[in-house]
């Protein structure tokens, strides 16, 4: 499969996941259904990393929202996800996320569920992520 090496970004921001793990497609579709605006996402599997300025160790880790100022990854990524949306409410709850001490909540608990992806329901092994060094 030929992997993207631009990214147009007229076409918005870009949602970038983990295409291997059941759990991360699960969920992107989950969100896909629940929310008024969704961007388009891709699994980092497609993408030339390098060209998003990306590693794979940084891709492995965390879902990451992709824009053409800033890159947010982890609970950062769903931060904005939620500041994207039509709605007060979505915008309050993104900011929210962002900010001290829901931020920190809002890694820790992002962290934990990465951890854990492939022991959520729809995670499989090939959801584990690799041990730490």
């Amino acid at each position: 499969m030929n992997k993207t090496a631009k990214w147009d970004w007229s076409r918005g921001p870009l949602l970038v996941f983990d295409g291997d793990c059941a759990f991360c497609t699960s969920a992107v579709n989950r969100l896909k259904d629940v929310l008024p605006y969704f961007p388009e996402a891709l699994p980092w599997q497609w993408l030339d990393l390098d060209s998003f300025g990306l590693t794979q160790d940084d891709v492995t880790n965390y879902a990451w929202l992709l824009t053409p100022r800033r890159h947010y990854g982890g609970h950062l990524a769903g931060s904005a996800l939620l500041r994207l949306q039509p709605g007060v409410g979505y915008r309050f709850l993104g900011n929210l996320l962002r900010t001290a001490p829901f931020s920190v909540a809002a890694a820790l608990g992002y962290q934990l569920i990465a951890r854990n992806r492939s022991r959520l329901p729809g995670g499989t092994p090939a959801c584990a992520l690799p041990p730490r060094a």
